[in-house]
């Protein structure tokens, strides 16, 4: 997985959280399968359609935190995470 201070696109800009499809048991291959990339500042309350119940793995930027609820619309429970 990369390392928080290392999220940026191709061009440079940042990048507060990636999330990953797929998972492995080794952690060296965590971070793999499709990407969803979380701009600074993005305020999503409902996951791309082909990303529900998806995500294995996430790696969250420095300076951002990352939180996400266990229902649509920001409703249910509430988890946080930050590098």
């Amino acid at each position: 997985c990369p390392a928080p201070s290392d999220l940026k696109t191709a061009n440079g800009t940042r990048i507060c959280a990636q999330l990953y499809a797929d998972d492995s048991p080794y952690y060296d291959q965590c971070c793999a399968g499709e990407v969803l990339l979380v701009p600074p500042g993005a305020d999503v309350p409902f996951m791309p359609r082909s990303w529900a119940d998806r995500v294995s793995s996430l790696v969250v930027g420095s300076r951002c935190e990352l939180t996400v609820w266990s229902r649509a619309g920001k409703k249910g429970k509430k988890r946080s995470f930050g590098a």
